[in-house]
């Protein structure tokens, strides 16, 4: 049994008993499988008891939070999640089998990550500018990839669009990989993804990265400007954080969300999330709270204007 303090949140010294289960509901080896493991990893030792990441896949994420969401008040139970099970799902799926704000009590805000936009080397634009004046020239061929229909990069890629006022037909791909080949390979001559997913490509000269997707330009990539340095007003990004069922005790849900704030404060943390060209956050749960508030109010208009069904 784990007693962790509690000092400055106004609680007593609180205990877990038992093993945490991190419920992650994609495959190994992908970016949310990454986050869960890195936090896992240091989570153990400060709890002071085992906690071991459980891939359970299916239906995009669903299928996790659907099985989290009837856990017992008796287990203890966390879900790392981002932004397509937690708000999109919920939105554009008639039975969705969970309600992403009923069902869920957030527990803390762990990393956040920027979209790239990129070309093709077959593509003869380098800035932004010039890629919005090649796709009004040529729309018979300004399509755009992007890893998953349905995904942030799907919207956001539509909020560009609608932004700058130009046409384009959205590509879904199975994944991130075959989208890269097919970039690489100039079969899609646009792609919207996850910028630590891109990044390598672009210092390898195989495809151009020609806005991040952030407020200020990111350290990873300094030379690379942000879409509102090159003349087009948007900013976003995604996001994971770790989610409690409803039925996790409030005193419990609290000393879990202390536990992973300081875990994320850790340098060592930091430095792991930084080479994997991941932004750590160290947040309280009422930060948590209000991150998901104001995300849901930018997004979930778009989602919905959009018309995107499944």
């Amino acid at each position: 049994m784990a007693t962790l303090a509690t000092a400055g949140t106004g609680l007593q010294a609180q205990t877990l008993d038992g093993p945490l289960r991190i419920v992650v509901g994609f495959a190994p080896g992908g970016a949310s499988d990454k986050v869960a493991r890195i936090v896992a990893d240091k989570l153990g030792p400060k709890l002071g008891v085992p906690v071991v990441v459980d891939n359970k896949t299916g239906a995009g994420g669903r299928l996790a939070a659907q099985q989290v969401k009837l856990t017992p008040a008796g287990q203890n139970v966390l879900m790392l999640a981002n932004p397509a099970v937690m708000l999109v799902a919920p939105l554009v799926f008639k039975d969705n089998g969970y309600d992403g704000e009923k069902d869920f009590v957030p527990v803390s805000h762990v990393n956040d990550y920027e979209f790239a936009l990129s070309v093709s080397t077959a593509v003869p634009v380098k800035e932004l500018n010039h890629l919005l004046a090649w796709m009004r020239a040529n729309p018979e061929k300004a399509n755009f990839g992007v890893p998953a229909t349905g995904s942030l990069p799907h919207f956001f890629a539509l909020m560009t669009a609608e932004k700058a006022g130009v046409q384009g037909q959205v590509v879904g791909y199975r994944g991130s990989a075959p989208l890269l080949t097919d970039l690489i390979g100039g079969q899609i001559p646009i792609a919207f993804d996850t910028f630590d997913v891109a990044l390598p490509q672009h210092e390898a000269g195989k495809i151009r990265i020609l806005a991040m997707s952030g407020a200020r330009r990111s350290p990873f990539a300094p030379k690379i400007p942000t879409f509102k340095e090159s003349g087009l007003d948007l900013a976003a990004t995604g996001w994971n954080a770790f989610f409690a069922p409803t039925s996790m005790p409030p005193q419990k849900v609290q000393l879990l969300s202390k536990a992973i704030y300081e875990v994320m404060k850790d340098p060592a943390t930091v430095k792991t999330f930084n080479d994997s060209l991941m932004t750590p956050v160290a947040a309280t749960q009422a930060q948590t709270v209000a991150m998901l508030k104001a995300f849901r109010e930018q997004w979930a208009p778009v989602v919905r204007k959009s018309g995107y069904q499944p």
